[in-house]
């Protein structure tokens, strides 16, 4: 099979650019590349001007011809799969699923298929891989909003976005016992020092981790659906800082949920409703974001599922 060849792009640099350096006229001449694919490009000698390698810092007058040489994507080694993906919202610049409970988001160890990008991969075609990027990542067990770029430019203003805390990200979560009406919880954060495998708030760490939640519906003292907001974006953030203040999730192996319920009664209210949700009862609810082409705030909702609905008529008496 023949190789792809490399995508040559050439534009003139007109003079609403002069006095740019080249790295930044670029980003400007071609908006689907981000700043740091345009530094790579220019480091590995695949931009010139009129015919001749350019550097970075270079300084432009205008007028000049521009070509850009853009390698084909190297092969992922992902497969493209048919699998079913609930969309939300789809445009030439993103995509927001509704990912289901249960789905790993990308290939890994253990996991080398039936992922979300694997799926991503047959809905967009193989060629979109290069530029497809997963702008933020849910747990395997975690069900809803999950945003994926289809552009370098959107991929590297989304990811910005959330590194500036500016993206709004709310979700439902049902826990053990009965939480304080709303609440706070501003620690530092990072691995377990026995199980590397968990994190904690507890002890010193260089990071720092913010949550706060407001009860949505109280169940007596037996549990509690609350809507939390992440405010800083750690791995198994809600989790283990609502465990390690008395409330784990229901059904959760990692953080005390399961060894909780194993202490309840058969007939208690919520390890029935734990056995019916099945898995860690987390749900991404809601997300908020400027659109990183208009600029405009988007939101976004994913419903409730089946199976957090299966759990929350077991504590209402359904």
């Amino acid at each position: 099979m023949t190789p792809p060849a490399p995508e040559l792009r050439q534009r003139e640099a007109g003079a609403e650019l002069a006095g740019l350096r080249l790295d930044v006229a670029l980003t400007r001449l071609w908006p689907d590349l981000s700043r740091a694919r345009v530094q790579r490009l220019l480091a590995e000698g695949k931009v010139s001007l009129g015919g001749r390698p350019a550097k970075a810092s270079h300084r432009l007058r205008g007028g000049e011809a521009v070509t850009l040489e853009r390698p084909p994507p190297e092969p992922s080694g992902i497969v493209p799969q048919d699998l079913p993906l609930q969309v939300l919202h789809e445009d030439r610049d993103l995509l927001v699923l509704d990912k289901a409970a249960g789905m790993v988001v990308h290939p890994a160890r253990g996991t080398p298929h039936s992922t979300v990008v694997n799926a991503l991969l047959h809905r967009l075609g193989a060629g979109a891989g290069a530029r497809m990027g997963l702008v933020h990542r849910l747990d395997k067990e975690t069900s809803g909003c999950l945003v994926v770029a289809r552009t370098e430019e959107a991929l590297a203003r989304l990811q910005a976005a959330f590194r500036a805390r500016e993206v709004e990200k709310r979700y439902l979560a049902l826990v053990h016992g009965r939480l304080t009406p709303e609440g706070r919880l501003d620690t530092p954060y990072g691995r377990h020092p026995r199980d590397r495998t968990r994190y904690t708030s507890r002890g010193k760490h260089a990071r720092r981790a913010l949550t706060t939640w407001r009860v949505q519906e109280a169940f007596g003292e037996a549990a509690t659906l609350a809507e939390v907001e992440l405010h800083t974006g750690r791995t198994h953030q809600i989790r283990v800082h609502l465990s390690e203040a008395g409330h784990p999730l229901l059904a959760d192996p990692a953080y005390g949920g399961r060894r909780r319920e194993a202490r309840l009664a058969a007939d208690d209210p919520a390890r029935r409703a734990a056995e019916a949700v099945g898995r860690v009862a987390l749900h991404a609810w809601r997300l908020a974001f400027d659109h990183p082409r208009t600029g405009r705030r988007v939101r976004f909702e994913a419903p409730v599922p089946a199976d957090l609905e299966a759990a929350l008529r077991v504590l209402r008496g359904g």
